[in-house]
């Protein structure tokens, strides 16, 4: 193999670090260990971020996911590390990391965890939904 997993995660210069926008991430195939039977935790992490100076680079975030594979985590403790590993590369004004995990033993677990900069506060929303799609459309 060309690549191998790596806890490294790279980062690249944010190209507008005057405004703040939502980087959103989807990823479908997280994979660790339950650290008490040795089977497989399959979860889809999302990755929501705004970010300050630095973004993180997708193809070190696929190595580094990957490198979870063969190791045993709780997944309370696999979302917060991931979360605080990336906040460490990363150093964003707000990122949110949610774990969706699939269904053992017949639970479903979601862990969510977040990580704020201090003295960072979110713009006010602006709710667009109030306009009904096609409502330009006249007839």
């Amino acid at each position: 193999m060309t690549t191998q997993p790596t806890k490294a995660l790279e980062t690249f210069p944010n190209p507008q670090p005057g405004r703040d926008y939502h980087i959103h991430m989807e990823i479908p195939e997280f994979t660790c260990l339950c650290p008490k039977t040795g089977q497989p935790d399959f979860a889809t992490l999302i990755l929501d971020y705004i970010a300050d100076e630095k973004c993180v680079e997708l193809k070190s975030l696929k190595l580094y996911i990957w490198s979870f594979r063969d190791e045993g985590h709780f997944h309370e403790d696999v979302t917060n590390r991931v979360l605080d590993d990336l906040v460490a590369a990363t150093q964003p004004r707000f990122m949110r990391l949610t774990a969706k995990f699939y269904v053992r033993g017949g639970i479903f677990t979601n862990v969510v965890a977040e990580h704020r900069k201090p003295g960072w506060q979110p713009a006010p929303l602006v709710d667009l939904t109030q306009f009904q799609a096609q409502s330009n459309i006249r007839g």
